[in-house]
């Protein structure tokens, strides 16, 4: 039979009082007690260890329920989104919930906040709740590994409520609704100025075609196919602007997908070897034999490989080939850690150092008309950047008169 608590708790007095009670009879046989004396000694051995088993489960109870309360909420402040911190009087961090671990890092506990955050107002906030005062809610910005965007909301413990703490962080991701504003004002900015032109010329030549070249049916075939290209760029344009909307909404989220960049890279090179033909142009492909699958989203990737091959295709050189190297890296330039370089090299023109910061930016172009004519949107690598940053890697440019411009994309493993 399993020695089960309520047994515990009927034999543990027993044995006390069997052990009482052979120690009196010896002391009974030996002459120094009375048998009345021992009788009632043994009564009270018994009564009183019933006595003390009973305290003993009252005082336990209450440490018991203690210990599971504070378990209990560690596990729920372990299971919260935002970023939770315990701080001490002197700002240093006593305990912090999962998500506040992943924000900071392992070392922050034991530290002042200062070490993970630089930001005063967050700093001036903690301190005048520990003080005892009223703090404000406060906006930060973290720009690496991507930007995101936090409200801070400091929050006073009275002395001795949880032991040395006196204040409570808590951290809350506004980063998509602050990019939801950013987006609808710069959407409206740039639609409106990037459409204007297709669509003047639309109207013109409607206007033309309505008037006199009605009854000309050679510059109506003229106007109609000019119109047709600059309702397709409109259309391209549209597409790019969703696809880049869409990418920013996730860009602080980390894909979880796993992507073999050698099939991306396979399936984009078949893609576009037509179009490459049609200019006297060859993909030469060298990837390394051991190159590591990467933590991503195969969809983005392969848009990141497309537009980059894709412009190397427009913007190279008729008849000179592509370089496409994919080979694994022991450490990602400035972000750290192992990934892949996959590498992309035209032998265009050389693009002067003044552009190559710029490049990465909406609708810029080093040469607008040639942009337009190739069908360009001006949006295609600012797609690229925000794909590279959601997952956390680096893209690079470099051009130079002898080698051309080549594109790097690093990409994490993990």
């Amino acid at each position: 039979m399993p020695f089960s608590s309520a047994n515990r708790k009927f034999w543990v007095p027993v044995v006390y009082a069997a052990a009482g009670l052979c120690l009196l009879a010896v002391l009974l046989v030996a002459g120094w007690v009375t048998s009345g004396a021992a009788l009632a000694v043994a009564v009270l051995l018994f009564i009183g260890s019933f006595w003390m088993n009973e305290r003993v489960a009252v005082i336990s109870a209450p440490e018991r329920e203690e210990t599971i309360d504070t378990a209990l909420a560690a596990a729920i402040l372990d299971a919260l989104p935002d970023p939770v911190v315990l701080l001490d009087k002197k700002r240093e961090v006593l305990a912090l919930n999962q998500a506040a671990a992943e924000l900071m890092g392992d070392n922050a506990r034991g530290s002042d906040l200062s070490m993970s955050f630089r930001h005063p107002q967050i700093l001036d906030s903690v301190s005048m709740a520990i003080s005892g005062g009223t703090a404000k809610a406060t906006e930060i910005t973290l720009s690496a590994p991507v930007r995101r965007i936090f409200e801070a909301y400091a929050t006073s413990l009275p002395k001795g409520i949880a032991g040395n703490a006196r204040a409570i962080l808590v951290l809350h991701n506004v980063t998509l609704a602050r990019q939801a504003e950013e987006m609808r004002a710069d959407f409206v900015a740039n639609v409106s100025h990037e459409l204007r032109s297709p669509l003047s010329s639309l109207v013109g030549f409607i206007e033309t075609l309505q008037g006199p070249a009605k009854d000309d049916v050679a510059a109506q075939e003229k106007f109609l196919n000019v119109m047709e290209g600059e309702a397709g760029r409109m259309a391209r344009l549209i597409d790019d602007l969703l696809s880049l909307a869409r990418i920013e909404v996730n860009e602080h989220v980390k894909p979880q997908g796993n992507v073999n960049v050698e099939s991306v890279l396979d399936s984009v090179v078949d893609t576009l070897s037509v179009r490459a033909g049609e200019r006297g142009i060859e993909i030469e492909k060298r990837i390394d034999a051991n190159l590591p699958a990467i933590q991503g989203d195969t969809d983005q990737i392969t848009e990141v490989f497309q537009n980059l091959i894709d412009n190397a295709i427009k913007y190279g050189q008729e008849n000179e080939p592509i370089s496409l190297r994919a080979i694994p890296v022991e450490r990602i330039p400035t972000v750290g850690g192992s990934g892949v370089c996959v590498s992309v090299a035209n032998h265009g023109v050389k693009i002067d150092p003044e552009h190559l910061p710029r490049l990465t930016e909406r609708f810029y172009r080093i040469d607008k008309g040639r942009s337009r004519q190739m069908g360009g949107t001006g949006l295609g690598l600012a797609i690229v950047k925000h794909i590279v940053a959601r997952h956390r890697g680096r893209l690079t440019v470099e051009s130079t008169e002898k080698d051309g411009t080549v594109f790097s994309v690093y990409l994490p493993v993990k």
